[in-house]
């Protein structure tokens, strides 16, 4: 990623011209090549999969009923977007599930050399330092994310919440990158992220961060967190009620 900080070539579109692959992407084969002494292990990325949330939720449905026990669910690349035009915002996040569950997450963002790694029950940590989420107890002390999705229907329901929460919250960042914005509410630099459609590579990481830290993470219907979850919100739980009820409340 470093190597390639000021841009990548665009190699392949896949849903539409906001839906990038590079390069690059295809080197999280690497990690299934070196890694052929676990044969019990099964992996799961982005670029094995064709465009859309119904081949997405496809995928990891076949995965989890059919693979082995271990589960790997990599993104080499979230915010492919930010690393075709040289901003650093984008990472790798690597999730590692057992039985449907994330046990282990990581998150490592080089261009501030940040590593945010958890474990079940171990706590969520960044560069082996503890971390937790922010105590922003009222809606409008909060520092809500978001994302400016490619897909006409998350598109719509982003210019609903955007509308319903900004009168409501100190502000509102769009980083395109899913991982740093879930590893920043786990460290307190952000208070909370929704998003109406992503899928399990996206999300995988950042929810057992974001739970070990202390936060909250569920779906829009306030549902537990699983693998199987699209539409979410993860906050430091204080605020979660509050912004979760604002957007049902616009029909998001």
């Amino acid at each position: 990623i470093l190597g390639n900080a000021g841009g990548a070539e665009v190699t392949e579109r896949k849903a539409n011209s906001r839906d990038l692959l590079t390069i690059v992407d295809p080197l999280k084969d690497y990690p299934r090549d070196s890694s052929r002494e676990f044969l019990d292990h099964d992996f799961l990325g982005e670029e094995d999969v064709a465009p859309g949330k119904e081949a997405s939720s496809a995928a990891l449905d076949s995965k989890l009923k059919n693979s082995a026990d271990w589960l790997w669910i990599v993104d080499p690349i979230d915010g492919t977007t930010n690393f075709v035009h040289g901003m650093p915002l984008c990472m790798p996040s690597v999730a590692a599930a057992y039985k449907g569950e994330v046990m282990v997450a990581v998150i490592y963002d080089p261009h501030r050399d940040e590593l945010f790694t958890a474990t079940r029950g171990g706590g969520a940590f960044l560069n082996g330092e503890p971390i937790k989420v922010g105590d922003q107890k009222v809606i409008g002390d909060a520092i809500v994310a978001m994302g400016s999705p490619p897909a006409e229907e998350s598109m719509n329901m982003s210019l609903k919440g955007v509308a319903v929460l900004m009168p409501k919250v100190r502000t509102i960042r769009m980083l395109g990158s899913a991982a740093i914005m879930l590893a920043w509410v786990a460290n307190g630099r952000l208070t909370c992220y929704w998003e109406y459609d992503l899928s399990s590579w996206d999300i995988a990481a950042g929810a057992l961060l974001v739970t070990e830290a202390g936060g909250k993470f569920t779906d829009l219907n306030g549902d537990p967190y699983s693998l199987r979850t699209r539409k979410m919100i993860a906050s430091n739980g204080l605020v979660h009620d509050d912004i979760l009820s604002t957007l049902q409340g616009a029909g998001v």
